[in-house]
């Protein structure tokens, strides 16, 4: 008899292009540390800037997504994971690290893992390789008050 692996579960996909709305506006330099963010995308979520100088293992990050998952759980009763950082969106060491804590922190809570990367071109889910990119992402509330505005 084969064990079967758990499903991956269907995080919320249309709000990672909230997620990347918000990292292109909020995020102007080239070079910074990975962020690692808990909650609802484009909208409340706890933070933590991971520093080179940190030195964090998995025991350290599990112990920081825990923190920031406990946040979010006050809000959202299925808060996602993003990681925010320079680059492209192929796999990087980052990207796995949370990754292993992000399962970890989600077991321990009983909960089921959402978790994307973000850049910024796009989105992608670390597990499943699902994502988008985008080449002129435009907030649509933005684009929508301005046909508004010329319609008149």
């Amino acid at each position: 008899m084969e064990a079967s692996s758990p499903a991956v579960p269907e995080p919320p996909y249309a709000a990672m292009r909230d997620a990347v709305l918000a990292f292109k506006a909020s995020e102007p330099r080239r070079v910074f540390p990975p962020v690692v963010h808990v909650g609802t995308p484009g909208a409340r979520a706890a933070t933590f800037a991971e520093r080179a100088a940190d030195g964090l293992d998995h025991g350290l990050r599990t112990e920081v997504l825990a923190a920031l998952l406990s946040r979010a759980l006050v809000h959202d009763r299925q808060p996602v994971t993003w990681l925010t950082r320079p680059g492209g969106l192929e796999t990087h060491d980052a990207d796995l690290a949370w990754l292993a804590a992000a399962r970890s922190a989600y077991g321990e809570a009983g909960i089921p893992l959402a978790m994307a990367v973000v850049t910024r071109d796009g989105w992608r889910d670390p597990r499943t390789g699902r994502g988008a990119t985008w080449k002129r992402l435009r907030d649509r509330r933005t684009v929508e008050r301005s046909e508004l505005g010329s319609a008149e």
